[in-house]
């Protein structure tokens, strides 16, 4: 399978604390790819390196057949990366369609719109039936799928899902990771899953790396790294 996305040697810091140090990593095209590893191993500066945001960072990022990482945020995202960050990003005082809207702006052309809002709306019906309810006052869950729906209103090619169930109920994971996938299999959007729920990110995932400490210590074929007995012993609770 061909990358979609491939990062070779990259290091990012913060300011002059560095996090991540010779990162390499790729998503396939149309692939499920989940990143493993305890808090503060570094998953998040991960995303954040791909799309040169809020980190410094070096080394070779290419995607789609082309280098980005000269490119600025808001370019990155017009070539096809939709990033959906911890906290969602929602923008609380605006109304859930409002929301929506704002994804549009990351697309590099305007064409289709009204049928891919439609098409959002298919996959997360309940934001359909809160398209005029102020975001802020939607449940968590609501707000995860505003997150993604507005992700998904970029046309992206790969989506960046930063802890998509953190903090949710476990019904309203289910439901989330069960339409993420839909949209991987029906759409071919590739997806590069940043989760600490170890198990639930292997079952959906084909490829897995596991970062310790800002490093890559392990990578292979999802179901491989499910059955390493010391991984195992850290991750899935034995």
């Amino acid at each position: 399978m061909s990358a979609l996305l491939e990062m070779k040697g990259v290091s990012a810091s913060y300011g002059i604390s560095p996090v991540l140090w010779d990162i390499d990593l790729a998503v396939g095209q149309g692939e499920i790819v989940s990143l493993l590893g305890a808090n503060g191993a570094g998953k998040t500066t991960v995303l954040r390196a791909i799309c040169r945001m809020m980190v410094t960072a070096k080394g070779a990022v290419t995607f789609d057949g082309e280098r980005i990482d000269g490119r600025t945020t808001e370019q990155i995202a017009r070539l096809g990366i939709g990033h959906v960050p911890d906290g969602r990003g929602t923008f609380l005082g605006l109304t859930t369609e409002e929301n929506l809207r704002l994804g549009l702006q990351a697309r590099a052309h305007k064409a289709g719109a009204a049928a891919d809002m439609e098409r959002v709306y298919t996959y997360f019906p309940r934001l359909r039936e809160r398209r005029r309810q102020q975001a802020g006052t939607l449940s968590g869950g609501e707000q995860q799928m505003l997150a993604i729906g507005r992700a998904l209103l970029g046309k992206p090619k790969l989506l960046l899902l930063d802890e998509p169930s953190f903090g949710l109920a476990p019904l309203v994971v289910r439901d989330i990771f069960a339409i993420m996938q839909r949209i991987n299999r029906d759409d071919g959007v590739a997806i590069l899953l940043v989760e600490q729920n170890a198990r639930l990110a292997l079952d959906v995932a084909k490829t897995a790396y596991l970062i310790e400490t800002g490093r890559i210590v392990k990578s292979g074929r999802a179901e491989d790294i499910r059955n390493d007995d010391a991984i195992r012993q850290v991750y899935l609770g034995g």
